[in-house]
């Protein structure tokens, strides 16, 4: 029983240790350079967000840091991604719980270490087998520093926020990178864990923004997500009022839509007050809303 005792005060002993430590290192940090560059300004040009990094291309498979290399040579964008972890406790990008869709292994993904995911290759969503390889999240988090590539930080269930919030801490990829929460109890741990990042909320109708604005959250480290359905232009002006971005998740059905009657429709939804888009056809809605690359 003393034995038992003693490993439970070991674990909890350690986790504080772990917690204070994050804690520490957020409050000597200064705000990320997005909280200034994502505040909602009324002639800023739009953005793309390119779904799990890109999707939908011949060759190139989700969540692969080489997808998003080729994508960012192409088009200026930011970069939605998924951090999974391995049986020995390494971040890897990776959408699935299991491999057998975008990878040639099978099972979960928790069943395997970093090390024997090395066997398997990336497929693309076509089912072609490339030669590239489930990457490190922190290998990505450090190719995305040294380009300004900005990443939108997906975190799976079987990842504490705290351990990704460590990993961009340990890479200095603060300015780079955007927390991805989906309630306000998650958009509250990751605030209260690094208040210096920018979070992506969710916030698609008058409710979800009503309990984000009587939070300790500040608005100006709130980027909208208001859902992957077209909402009225007035709770977007309630947002841009408050200095809020709006996102919109065009991937799906609204993606469908432009495909089939049109990429117009990009500057439809823009002109309702969507800042940015999250689509599984980013070169499509960068030539549609005429957003240039600065090399």
């Amino acid at each position: 029983m003393r034995i038992v005792l003693l490993l439970i005060f070991s674990v909890i002993f350690s986790c504080k240790e772990k917690a204070n430590k994050l804690h520490e290192t957020s409050s000597t940090l200064k705000p990320s350079a997005l909280i200034e560059a994502f505040q909602y300004q009324p002639n800023a040009s739009p953005w793309i967000s390119a779904h799990r990094g890109g999707v939908g291309l011949v060759n190139y498979p989700e969540n692969c840091l080489e997808t998003i290399k080729y994508v960012n040579d192409s088009i200026a964008a930011v970069f939605e991604i998924d951090v999974a972890k391995t049986k020995d406790g390494v971040l890897v990008l990776m959408h699935d719980n299991t491999l057998e869709r975008t990878t040639t292994g099978t099972d979960k993904l928790t069943n395997y270490t970093f090390e024997e995911l090395q066997a398997f290759n990336l497929e693309d969503d076509f089912g072609t087998v490339t030669n590239f390889k489930i990457p490190k999240f922190e290998d990505v988090l450090k190719w995305s520093k040294a380009n300004n590539a900005i990443l939108t930080i997906d975190i799976k269930k079987s990842v504490d926020v705290a351990e990704v919030i460590q990993a961009i801490h340990d890479y200095q990829a603060e300015d780079i990178s955007v927390i991805i929460t989906y309630d306000m109890e998650q958009a509250r741990k990751a605030y209260q864990l690094a208040p210096e990042l920018l979070l992506s909320v969710s916030a698609r109708n008058q409710q979800e923004l009503d309990w984000l604005l009587a939070s300790e959250i500040p608005t100006q480290n709130m980027m909208a997500f208001t859902g992957t359905k077209l909402s009225d232009s007035s709770l977007y002006k309630k947002m841009h009022k408050k200095g809020i971005k709006t996102m919109l998740g065009t991937l799906g059905n609204l993606d469908k839509q432009a495909e089939a009657k049109g990429d117009s429709l990009f500057i439809k939804w823009r002109k309702l007050g969507i800042d940015v888009f999250a689509t599984d056809r980013p070169f499509e809605a960068a030539k549609a809303l005429n957003i240039v690359k600065n090399n």
